[in-house]
């Protein structure tokens, strides 16, 4: 496992360290909780405040978009206004297509974050493209004639780089040779990578994003791999783009974020909502605290599988027990009676519960499903061989080990190496009244199980919330890793500078116009950076076109453009029914 030093024990991987200003990042440095402004960044004022805003809760770091010269000069102004305010702590220009104002931003903040999809190529088209090895090398040597200026600047300013790939806006060139995978996001990252090594310019963080969490995930991993290869160290910027607000938002983040945290991967974090940018800090902060909290543990012992790939989603193979385990998608078990919409598939009360002491009366029981409950402790060679024996019993696997997903791991991977294919539901209890928490530390926890293709349920137990609340956090949890889907998705963008409409009240109009509907993804972004691209698996779209304009898409296909921000959303419920017969 080359991305990760240990699978079993939390071991944060070692990155070299980068200076943004005041804040070093990477090496020993803590983990960073960094967000982003939603305001224009002509706004002097109103960037000042929100900046503010950012810092007083808890961020360290704040990005301001700046699409173009007169943005990023602009910058200059927020700096001066922040130190007029007692506020010293670093910013960052987010650009996008406009070299000429990554140049200028460079000049006036602490990090540049650049975009290697558009920072030479044009916006993606979705148009397959033919590149033969010379024309492919010489579309890289346009890049390092603009990526060179850029780095003398910030060489000479002492300003940070940031390498920022998103799956949504990957060059039709990437696309033309790796297509839309993890490969692909990684070589986008590699090329500028390698160049600015050639250079000598190493002040630098990457982020590869993406709305899938199993897709950002794996990439990541892969990236860590061949930077490693490569001889290559960079610190790593986290985050799930268009994750999205509310509960699906945090539950999205602590599964894709908490995912990479637990292999011990992360530099910095940001976690993206659509909402006010002050409120991610909290999220951001009660993530880091949970995953980082199991770092001293005692040592668990376990052997990899070699069928595992961290890299390709592949479901671990396990019986059908009813509906459980084989191709069914996981179950959820429910503790009470009091629930909303999304029900249990199975209630506590009517299980046969077992235990690890009682495995040979389980064996005989002649009810049609035993679930015998265990931990990583209670296994042995013998009880693998009568797990294995039977063909009705279904394990409740818990753990109450400082490192949870290590544990939980090490179950896994013993099972697959002894070839014992007893289906497995994933159990947690917490017993905490901050909802909040309750479902950042959940996602944390049993996320990256799903992601790794562990897992045939869920069961959540906390006593102090109501029982509706904990399946819905169960039921998002399995849905934030792609591996049940039980409502409408919302992949929806934070905001920030570039946004075209007012991006929390329209989110709300098209959640309320859409809620009756079932197992769609609908993307809402506020401009068209990212837009068509992270929406590529999306059944629809609703894309910031112009001020006060909006343009509909299906799937990857633009179906309506430019409509009037106030008949956009009754076109957008028009266009669904007719296409789904709903």
């Amino acid at each position: 496992m080359k991305y990760c030093p240990d699978l079993f024990n939390y071991r944060r991987r070692m990155s070299h360290e980068v200076t943004i200003g005041s804040l070093k990042m990477g090496g020993v440095n803590p983990v960073r909780i960094q967000s982003m402004t939603n305001t224009s960044t002509l706004d002097t004022d109103g960037s000042v405040e929100q900046a503010i805003r950012i810092f007083n809760v808890g961020g360290e770091l704040v990005r301001l978009t700046a699409q173009g010269v007169r943005e990023a000069e602009n910058l200059q102004n927020i700096r001066f206004g922040l130190i007029e305010r007692g506020y010293r702590q670093p910013i960052s220009a987010d650009i996008h297509f406009n070299p000429a104002a990554a140049e200028v931003a460079a000049q006036y903040v602490e990090k540049v974050r650049i975009n290697p999809g558009n920072f030479v190529d044009s916006a993606r088209t979705f148009k397959k493209l033919e590149y033969d090895d010379e024309s492919y090398r010489q579309e890289l040597e346009k890049i390092r004639a603009k990526l060179l200026p850029l780095l003398e600047i910030c060489r000479r300013h002492h300003t940070a780089l940031r390498l920022g790939v998103n799956h949504g806006s990957l060059s039709d060139r990437i696309m033309s040779r790796y297509g839309d995978t993890p490969a692909g996001m990684v070589e986008s990252s590699m090329e500028f990578l390698r160049i600015c090594r050639e250079e000598n310019f190493d002040n630098i963080v990457i982020s590869i994003k993406a709305s899938n969490t199993v897709v950002m995930v794996q990439t990541v991993r892969l990236l860590v791999a061949t930077m490693l290869d490569e001889g290559m160290s960079y610190p790593l910027h986290l985050g799930v783009t268009e994750a999205g607000d509310a509960e699906d938002g945090r539950i999205k983040s602590a599964v894709g974020i908490g995912a990479l945290l637990a292999d011990g991967i992360g530099d910095t974090i940001r976690v993206s909502l659509s909402e006010d940018p002050e409120k991610e800090i909290p999220v951001a902060l009660k993530l880091m605290k949970h995953v980082v909290n199991c770092a001293c543990h005692l040592p668990i012992k376990a052997e990899v599988a070699g069928v595992f790939n961290p890299y390709v989603y592949q479901r671990r193979e396990a019986l059908s027990v009813g509906n459980i385990g084989d191709a069914h998608v996981p179950v959820v078990v429910g503790t009470g009676s009091d629930f909303g919409d999304l029900k249990p598939d199975y209630l506590k009360s009517h299980l046969a519960l077992f235990t690890a002491q009682q495995i040979e009366a389980a064996i005989v029981s002649p009810v049609p499903v035993k679930f015998v409950q265990l931990t990583y402790r209670d296994l042995n060679d013998e009880l693998i061989e009568q797990l294995k024996s039977s063909e009705n019993i279904v394990v409740i696997l818990s753990s109450d080990h400082a490192n949870p997903v290590g544990e939980m791991r090490a179950f896994f991977h013993t099972l697959m190496n002894k070839d014992c294919k007893v289906p497995v539901i994933l159990y947690r209890k917490y017993v905490d009244d901050d909802k909040e928490n309750f479902q950042v530390s959940a996602a944390a926890d049993l996320g990256v199980l799903f992601i790794d293709g562990f897992g045939d349920g869920i069961w959540l137990e906390n006593p102090m919330l109501n029982d509706d609340e904990v399946v819905a956090t169960a039921f998002g949890i399995l849905q934030a890793s792609r591996v049940r889907t039980s409502k409408t998705e919302y992949i929806s963008c934070p905001g920030c500078g570039r946004t075209l409409f007012n991006l929390q009240t329209t989110i709300a109009k098209v959640k309320e116009a859409t809620k009756h509907f079932t197992g769609l993804k609908i993307g809402i972004m506020g401009c068209i950076v990212n837009g068509p691209g992270e929406m590529a698996d999306a059944d629809y779209g609703y894309v910031g076109a112009g001020k006060g304009k909006v343009s509909l898409y299906r799937r990857k296909e633009c179906v309506e453009k430019n409509i009037p921000e106030e008949e956009a959303v009754e076109k957008l419920l028009a266009l669904i029914k007719e296409c789904e017969g709903k």
